[in-house]
């Protein structure tokens, strides 16, 4: 039953939601993770599915410690899979609807400070420059452009040629849902991104490299993974563990701290809703006191 179960779904997910891959994995693994509780609940008959089922799994990834905003991801899952077995007939009824999604607590990432992201970028420099390698040349330029985009990590894998307006110094990115947008480039990223597009990418380039921008070492579009440990790597210069997304939060705390207003990075990051961005709006008393001193008369 499972098996035949999950390949419907995933079809569905596919086919009919038209879902990324990513999103039909992490679809599929809260499901899985569903139908062994169940079996270990000693429910048989999916037709025989309650409500107190949904509840005792979310109670145990609770126990097993899951964050509130884990459990509302999980419940936003499970809720979008009970309305298709009721409507595909596999249970009597949508029960999944009766479930409330907590809100989740929303906090600032953390942030690389402006002087220590300085000490990154021109680590990552002094590499390229002692040992200017094209690989070397080339994860420059990816922190360069990540850092001053704040696109995320699918979206700069995803960058082709024909994305880099050398005129306008900026990226035309594909970011979620297939969404369009045009992003600003610094001067500095776009000198880091035009050494590699000159010095480093021809020497990774072959028949598989095809349009993209940033390629492996053995010339393909380069992978999430690489990209990662590329951060990874450059953040030790700080001693920080921070990822791709980390940068991504750090470009969009550094450009509200430099004045940008809440519309333009919302635009600059592609959220779809400002809800999002807002997260970034927390700032220190010293920024408080600052900007009140500055903006208001009787300061």
């Amino acid at each position: 039953m499972s098996a035949q179960l999950i390949a419907q779904y995933e079809e569905h997910l596919a086919l009919v939601r038209n879902l990324a891959e990513n999103s039909i994995r992490g679809y599929v693994s809260d499901l899985e993770s569903f139908l062994k509780h169940l079996e270990s609940l000693g429910v048989s008959e999916f037709k025989e599915l309650k409500l107190s089922h949904l509840r005792s799994w979310l109670a145990d990834l609770t126990d097993r410690g899951a964050v509130r905003s884990t459990i509302a991801r999980r419940i936003v899952s499970i809720r979008a899979f009970t309305y298709w077995a009721a409507s595909e007939g596999w249970i009597p009824e949508d029960i999944g609807q009766s479930l409330a999604i907590p809100k989740a607590h929303r906090t600032l990432p953390d942030v690389l400070d402006i002087a220590d992201t300085e000490i990154v970028l021109a680590s990552m420099e002094l590499r390229a420059g002692e040992e200017p390698t094209p690989l070397n040349i080339r994860d420059l330029a990816m922190i360069e452009v990540l850092y001053a985009s704040g696109i995320r990590v699918s979206e700069l894998c995803g960058l082709d040629a024909s994305s880099i307006d050398t005129s306008r110094n900026t990226l035309q990115v594909i970011g979620k849902g297939d969404k369009e947008r045009t992003v600003p480039l610094g001067i500095p990223a776009m000198k880091a991104l035009q050494n590699y597009l000159t010095n480093a990418r021809p020497q990774l380039l072959n028949e598989r490299s095809g349009s993209a921008v940033f390629l492996g070492s053995r010339g393909k579009r380069i992978d999430q993974r690489t990209v990662r440990e590329v951060v990874y790597g450059a953040m030790a210069a700080v001693g920080s563990t921070m990822g791709p997304h980390g940068l991504r939060h750090t470009a969009a705390t550094h450009l509200l701290e430099g004045g940008a207003d809440l519309r333009t990075v919302q635009e600059i990051l592609g959220h779809s809703s400002l809800a999002t961005t807002q997260i970034y709006t927390h700032v220190s008393p010293e920024r408080l006191q600052k900007a009140y001193q500055q903006a208001h008369p009787r300061a």
